[in-house]
């Protein structure tokens, strides 16, 4: 099995840090990964992104073409890589920063107000672990002992925001559960 993933938003929302826990969440499950981030020398701001493969043999091209999965928590994201989802993929958009439009009619869409939900449990900077929390839903079968784990050590630095971005992530994988999207 080969996925690939894009995480996109802007500087300061977190798109690095939820990139490095997908990607220690699929390490920790014994996948091989690559992770590649880009971001301009603007950084809190400015448009930021990460690439993550994930597979079941060893990768030898950390990018790709297209994504199995977007996520774009604003707007300008959803326009900039909304060409790169595979046919048959999904994008998950942050409706709350980004209007809701289907321009293309082969991939599924999940609109969900992602800083909305945020601003509901208190912070808007845990919006990108309600998203991580539907990506997850989406691929199926991540283990919650192996997320928590890819939390605490991603986040070692800042043990006081583990426990509300772990809150923030079931919501996001309650979110579909629920059918609210």
């Amino acid at each position: 099995m080969n996925k690939n993933f894009i995480i996109s938003g802007s500087g300061g929302q977190g798109i690095l840090s939820i990139g490095s826990i997908l990607a220690n969440i699929f390490m920790l499950s014994g996948k091989f990964v690559s992770l590649c981030p880009c971001y301009g020398a603007e950084m809190r701001g400015g448009a930021v992104n990460c690439e993550i493969n994930m597979s079941d043999r060893e990768i030898y091209c950390v990018q790709n073409s297209k994504a199995d999965i977007v996520v774009a928590l604003n707007q300008t994201s959803f326009d900039k890589f909304i060409s790169r989802v595979k046919e048959n993929g999904t994008i998950i958009v942050n409706s709350s920063m980004a209007k809701i439009e289907k321009t293309r009619k082969d991939i599924q869409y999940i609109f969900a107000p992602l800083t909305q939900e945020a601003q509901k449990l208190g912070n808007i900077k845990i919006t990108n672990s309600i998203a991580l929390g539907i990506l997850s839903k989406i691929i199926g079968n991540l283990n919650i002992d192996i997320v928590k784990e890819a939390y605490e050590k991603i986040l070692k630095d800042k043990k006081e925001l583990i426990q509300k971005n772990i809150e923030a992530y079931l919501v996001g994988l309650n979110y579909i559960q629920e059918g609210v999207v």
